[in-house]
């Protein structure tokens, strides 16, 4: 029997990567997706087109703000389970317009598990973030504490963990809180770093960065994320008792940003000019994810080293 799952945020990045999986995986897929104007709306459409032509995809335009929508998503479809990726993101933007982050990022989500506890849906997959660990060094383990972000964008994803296990706790929901690291790959934000970076160099434009390039992150690929949403999935759906569980998801091997500036390098065999700029809020020095619990939990295997990824990268782009 096929599960009837909402992705929101499905037209994005990761959930238009995460439906194409759930479409060929026996699932009945409805994906929510407001089109935010973050960026352009045609990327977000060319990203489900592959998914849209299967029979058991649907498309809904809307807000997870709007109850009475959420409401009937789950009466009509009765939904199983969510997985929960719809955000304003952006740490640096986040200072712009931090109101607007809280309202989609905290008040959504609230209203996607009050929809829930209304309509007796039992599991849910939330995307957290990194950027919850804060400013520190070393591998981030999920016994961490995670009283200190630097960015509003940070404190709204920590806010939704402490959402989700308020309804966990209560209500009897299966919650897996996964936060990611430094996600990229086919069909990433524009205006994310290794995106931004590869069409400044096809354009033959200088690359922008800000500090000394010694800062380093945990580029994760996105066939790794998607795979270990997938069996997070799993995870809820075949428990026999009530989950709650916060669990890292990165390549557990962070490179600084001149380094991937060198494997860039390489990958587009092409010279470029690279500008310094001043530090900026919000932005930590170093992301590594310890990721033993996500082994244990969810068989969790990376598989894609940076200089892969970049080279599928470049092949998705057409360069």
């Amino acid at each position: 029997m096929s599960i009837n799952i909402l992705i929101t945020g499905g037209a994005g990045f990761i959930g238009s990567s995460l439906c194409d999986l759930l479409v060929i995986s026996n699932f009945n897929v409805i994906c929510l997706d407001n089109f935010d104007d973050f960026y352009s709306e045609n990327i977000k459409r060319n990203n489900i087109a592959n998914s849209i032509s299967h029979s058991n995809f649907k498309l809904i335009v809307g807000d997870i703000r709007n109850s009475k929508l959420l409401d009937k998503i789950l009466q009509d479809n009765k939904i199983e389970i969510i997985v929960h990726l719809a955000a304003k993101v952006g740490v640096r933007n986040s200072f712009i317009i931090p109101e607007e982050y809280f309202d989609v990022n905290v008040n959504g989500t609230l209203q996607l598990l009050k929809a829930m506890q209304k309509n007796n849906v039992k599991n849910i997959v939330f995307s957290s973030s990194s950027s919850v660990y804060g400013n520190r060094n070393g591998e981030f383990s999920e016994t961490d504490i995670t009283d200190y972000q630097i960015s509003p964008y940070a404190i709204s994803k920590k806010t939704c963990e402490l959402l989700t296990y308020n309804f966990h706790k209560n209500y009897n929901i299966n919650v897996i809180n996964l936060r990611l690291f430094s996600i990229y790959g086919v069909r990433q934000r524009p205006d994310l770093v290794i995106h931004k970076f590869f069409n400044l160099i096809n354009n033959n434009l200088p690359l922008e960065i800000y500090g000394d390039g010694n800062d380093l992150r945990d580029y994760t690929y996105i066939t790794d994320l998607i795979d270990g949403i997938y069996q997070s999935i799993l995870l809820c759906l075949n428990t026999e008792y009530c989950i709650y569980d916060i669990i890292n998801i990165g390549n557990s091997n962070p490179i600084s940003l001149n380094n991937l500036l060198k494997n860039i390098k390489e990958v587009n065999e092409k010279e470029f000019t690279v500008i310094n700029l001043p530090r900026e809020k919000g932005d930590v020095y170093s992301t590594f994810a310890n990721i033993s619990k996500a082994k244990k939990l969810i068989n969790y295997q990376p598989k894609t080293n940076i200089f892969e990824g970049l080279i599928k990268f470049k092949v998705g782009l057409g360069y």
